[in-house]
């Protein structure tokens, strides 16, 4: 068709005359004219051609009038990849737009379309889900939110936000009217024709709700800063406004700068030293307003560790000091400040700064420092520091010096002459050091008679010379060859000659004079102690609680187990040893297993790596002399309750050894052991004051069980029980020694099952009759039981209602509650059975809890030495070891004392005892996700140590117990199964608990996270971690030596480190040499 409009164009154009004379025009016609004929043939033969085509598969409209409706296109040529695929070719299918989910002309009630779209698949399979730590995500995490509150509420009405709730009587209605979704409510509404309900509404502040997130929350910080900042210049002396405006600024720069502009894109850089600047500039605000205030300059020095070096640091603490000479607080922030700088650190500058801290609250004790008064607490607060600067001597490895400072300090404060107590602290110390150079026994020598008797016998003329004892000429024999074995490594052999003389030679050397000696025959210069290095330290104690805290102190640092605990200034820095996991005796023994009041800390003389541990039981012959005449001192010093207390400590001392001879299953040493310790109980019963002393009767009943005699052992019960008279229920040493009797024979029953017949029930009834005991005949009647029980019911009223007088009323009735509490409850479960003991354990605690809050830690107000656990306490614990006796011996479900020990570690988590058996529970249980959580809450919930430490301790005995089933039958071969994240939880414990205030300058959590990474085999982070243990924990000698023993290719550079650092190195590395030649 478009070829036939051409040549009829083309004919009709050729027939038109040309007006143009000139030959040439006419010419170009003729030539114009066949390239149009040659163009014409072209065309009629692509016409042809086309023609052709058309026929056999198009259809023109033009052609075909009648049927332009049903005009199609019918293509016959097949197409093989419709073989090969599901679908036709995306090509050759009409694309379209759909809006909304439904289709027009459908019942939404009957009918239903599902869409299938591969378009949206695939866009949601490109998108990948964000994790919660993309930066998006993170950003809207740290967004607060905005608050929503009730209409009615006093709040803010800019608060609250309206919304609307429509009711529809089915909700397939708004499909019908609104099937594609383009309209909106109202008009949705309007379709329906419920016109009338919006009406009902009240108007909303479309403004208001319309508002963006971010420009609300924008709003509501502003609001935040304007009252912080109304708060602090309306009151400048409100220290807390300051402090919350202080910590405000972290809640401030997780969100969005109340400060930018609407629509302005914030690119401000959200960094630590931003918030650390601005709140130094609020806090130097603060100062301005309270110069005085010394919680407001600590919080500024806190922040200023950040940008300034130690030395511009420490000279901002003397100028603090320097203005606040009289506060102990702040002298022990600073001690500790100093103490835990590396690059500044030395023993001898941190010693010194000791005695001068004490020398300056001394004479602010004295009233010498007129400029400056007396503060409320600080004679406790000295104490403090100077059992905190013994254990940081112990820790460096001086540990002459430290014991020579409690010497000299028991001395000064027991033995005081009459004449010079009117004197200051510093005329006192000049009249003690002529004492101290005479070279009199001091105390812990054989034949020391204190300072008043020394200065008395001086008055009179001087002393009558003494001829020695025969024993003095023997000579110790039982001293070991040094090197046992030269073909060991180096770094071994050094550690063993250095554990063997710390545990030798923690005793001050002295001049024996009647052997002729003089100071230069001294091998070792530093085992000799001078008194200039012990003056400073030297405080005056007048209140009798805190001497005998002083005394107990001294008996701890000797490995002596007393009641008391160490100040909480000083309970963390001076945990060192790895003691505190040790669960003695409870796997056998639930009901009476030993419980050491001062684990989790190193006794003099016992100083070694974490993989050896302790393999020496007590001390050498020197170091047991020692304590037997401290002992022998004290008793000639004291008197009645004291020093009965004081017999009880030594046969608790003798017993912890027989203990651990039995953990160790030393048998030859147990023998011996038990020879020395049973002759000391009898020597002690000998005495005229300690022959009807219960306490000391049921340690050597106690003592003989141990040992294996038990019939020996309930010979001793039975006599004592005869002996004490019809005390009954109100005699606490009698309710103690009946409660320890029955439990031991409760832990030989190997059922319950006729236990109300049992020798333990026998002991229990006559307990309650309070008549002469009778010894056990094979059977108990049963009026007796009745009776018993009414007795025990009726005695637990009267105490629970009872009302102690004073506080040392209160620690008696405390002690004898828990006993009557244990002893009844034991007798019911013989009689009836564990409910009916758990029903006594939870009235009791129900009722201690009512009568009020009881604290879970010593944080301070009484430093006394009545420092006994809490009755509640005390409870829990008798309540879980019987749970866990319980299923020992029978079939029993584990909840009821998982139960019991959550809600006791909520309430005191930092007992360990507690702890021990959590975690030893737990260790059965295939699912830790719940005890995690626990460990989580208590953590968050409490700034104790424990919670950490025993966290830790819980996902290592679960990696060991992973390990042992991966590499079963295998060796030593490393199993490819996975270990499902445990090493990497393990290690964010250690970082968190590492970053915690206690933990921070913890040794023992530097310890036990620098054996983890060793054990992993990765040893240059091992060794990143041992430096970045010394920037916290400088002074810990052990730290180097587990170093030593981790690292040994290092050993001449850590023994610099040492050195240079001044802590003890007993031997050298020269000596080392000269030994290994020989």
């Amino acid at each position: 068709m478009c070829c036939t409009w051409f040549i009829s164009c083309l004919l009709d154009w050729a027939n038109q005359p040309v007006l143009c004379p000139n030959e040439r025009v006419e010419v170009l016609s003729g030539c114009l004219f066949l390239l149009l004929s040659n163009i014409l043939l072209l065309f009629c033969s692509l016409d042809k051609k086309t023609s052709n085509l058309t026929s056999n598969r198009f259809v023109w409209l033009d052609d075909i009038q009648d049927f332009t409706a049903e005009t199609f296109r019918i293509d016959k040529k097949p197409d093989p990849a419709n073989w090969a695929y599901k679908s036709l070719y995306r090509g050759d299918i009409a694309r379209y737009k759909r809006r909304g989910e439904s289709c027009l002309g459908i019942d939404a009630k009957k009918q239903c379309i599902t869409w299938d779209s591969s378009a949206s698949k695939r866009k949601q399979l490109q998108r990948r889900p964000e994790r919660y730590f993309t930066k998006n995500n993170v950003k809207m995490l740290n967004t607060d939110g905005i608050p929503v509150c009730n209409k009615n509420s006093p709040s803010h009405p800019a608060a609250f936000i309206p919304v609307f709730q429509m009711e529809t009587d089915d909700p397939s209605d708004t499909m019908e009217v609104n099937p594609l979704g383009i309209y909106d409510t109202s008009t949705t509404v309007w379709l329906q024709g419920k016109e009338g309900r919006i009406a009902d509404h009240e108007p909303v502040n479309t403004q208001q709700t319309i508002q963006e997130p971010g420009i609300k929350i924008n709003s509501i910080l502003m609001a935040k800063v304007e009252e912080h900042n109304k708060k602090v210049r309306e009151n400048p002396r409100d220290i807390n406004a300051w402090m919350e405006f202080v910590s405000f600024q972290d809640e401030l720069m997780r969100g969005p700068s109340p400060y930018a502009s609407k629509g302005e894109q914030e690119i401000r850089r959200k960094s630590l030293k931003l918030i650390l600047e601005k709140k130094l500039a609020i806090l130097e605000r603060a100062i301005e307003s309270n110069p005085g205030n010394v919680d407001l300059k600590l919080a500024r020095l806190k922040l200023c560790t950040e940008f300034w070096e130690p030395p511009a640091l420490i000279k901002e603490w003397q100028k603090l000091i320097f203005l606040h000479p009289n506060n102990p607080a702040l002298w022990k922030k600073y001690l500790l400040f100093c103490q835990s700088q590396f690059t500044t650190f030395s023993v001898s500058k941190i010693n010194s700064l000791y005695g001068k801290c004490l020398t300056t609250l001394a004479a602010v004790q004295d009233g010498s420092m007129v400029s400056h008064p007396l503060l409320p607490g600080t004679e406790e607060a000295m104490l403090a520091i100077f059992i905190q600067q013994c254990h940081f001597l112990r820790q460096a490895g001086h540990s002459e010096k430290a014991v020579s400072l409690f010497q000299a300090l028991m001395d000064f404060t027991f033995f005081k002459p009459d004449s010079v107590k009117d004197l200051p602290t510093r005329g006192q110390v000049e009249f003690f050091e002529p004492f101290w150079d005479s070279g009199e026994p001091r105390i812990g020598e054989k034949g020391a008679r204190g300072w008043k008797a020394w200065m008395h016998q001086q008055e009179k003329g001087g002393w009558i010379a003494l001829k020695p004892d025969d024993d003095d000429d023997e000579e110790e024999i039982d001293e070991d060859q040094e090197i046992k074995d030269k073909t060991l490594p180096k770094w071994h052999i050094w550690l063993d000659i250095e554990y063997s003389r710390e545990a030798r030679q923690w005793l001050p050397w002295r001049p024996d004079k009647t052997k002729k000696e003089t100071e230069e025959d001294c091998e070792d210069p530093e085992r000799q102690v001078l008194f200039d290095d012990l003056a400073p330290s030297l405080i005056q104690l007048s209140n009798p609680d805190l001497q005998h805290q002083l005394l107990y102190s001294f008996l701890q640092f000797l490995g002596i187990p007393c009641t008391s605990k160490l100040f909480p200034s000083n309970l963390y820095i001076a945990m060192d040893e790895n003691n505190i996991f040790d669960s003695v005796l409870s796997d056998e023994k639930p009901l009476t297993s030993v419980d050491f009041p001062l684990s989790g800390f190193n006794s003099t003389g016992h100083m070694d790596t974490m993989l050896r541990g302790r393999h020496h039981i007590g001390h050498y012959k020197e170091g047991e002399e020692f304590i037997q005449n401290v002992f022998h001192v004290l008793f000639l010093l004291f008197s009645g309750k004291e020093k009965s207390n004081l017999s009880i400590y030594w046969l608790q001392y003798e017993i912890s050894k027989v203990v651990q001879c039995l953990q160790a299953k030393n048998k030859r040493k147990l023998k011996a052991q038990g020879r020395k310790s049973k002759k000391l109980a009898k020597n002690l019963l000998k005495a005229p004051e300690n022959r009807n002393d219960l306490s000391l009767w049921k340690l050597y009943a106690y003592l003989e069980w141990l040992l294996g005699n038990i019939d020996d052992a309930r010979k001793v019960f039975d006599t004592a029980l005869c002996t004490v008279g019809t005390g009954g229920l109100k005699s606490p040493q009698l309710c103690s020694l009946s409660l320890l009797y029955a439990q031991l024979e409760v832990e030989l029953l190997e059922s319950i099952e006729g236990a109300v017949m049992s020798r333990a029930a026998h002991i229990l009834t006559r307990l309650a009759e309070s008549g002469p005991y009778v010894p056990y005949s094979g059977q108990v009647l049963s009026v007796n039981v009745l009776k018993a029980r009414k007795t025990y019911e009726h005695a637990l009223q009267d105490y629970l209602s009872k009302t102690p007088v004073s506080d040392q009323d209160q620690v008696s009735d405390a002690n004898q509650l828990v006993n009557l509490v244990g002893c009844y409850a034991l007798f019911q479960y013989l009689t009836v059975g564990i409910d009916a003991a758990v029903l006594i354990y939870a009235q009791t605690s129900e009722k201690l809890e009512a009568s009020g809050p009881q604290k879970c830690e010593n944080t301070g107000e009484n430093f006394g030495v009545q420092n006994f656990p809490s009755a509640l306490e005390a409870v829990t614990l008798l309540h879980t070891n019987l749970l866990k006796f319980h299923m020992k011996i029978s079939v029993y479900p584990l909840n009821p004392l998982r139960e019991a020990l959550m809600e006791a570690l909520k309430r005191y988590p930092s007992n360990q005892s507690l702890w021990r058996s959590y975690i030893h529970i737990q260790r059965k249980s295939h699912s830790a996700s719940k005890a995690r959580r626990f460990f989580d809450g208590v953590t968050r919930s409490t700034n104790s140590l424990e919670p950490w430490l025993f966290a830790i301790q819980a996902e290592q005995m679960r990696k060991k117990l992973t390990e042992n089933v991966q590499r079963a039958d295998v060796g030593e071969i490393h199993s490819t199964i996975p270990e499902s994240g445990l090493t990497n939880r393990i290690v964010a414990l250690f970082e968190h608990a590492v970053q915690s205030e206690n933990g921070t300058h913890c040794p023992l959590l530097w310890r036990m996270y620098l054996n983890f990474m060793a054990s992993l085999g990765k040893k240059e982070k091992s060794k990143g971690l041992f430096y970045k243990a010394l920037q916290n924990c400088p002074w810990a000698k052990v730290l180097y030596m587990d170093a030593v023993e981790y690292f040994p290719d290092d050993l001449q550079e850590t023994l610099d480190l040492i050195t240079e650092k001044e802590l003890r190195v007993r031997v050298p590395m020269e000596e080392l040499d000269l030994l290994l030649e020989v």
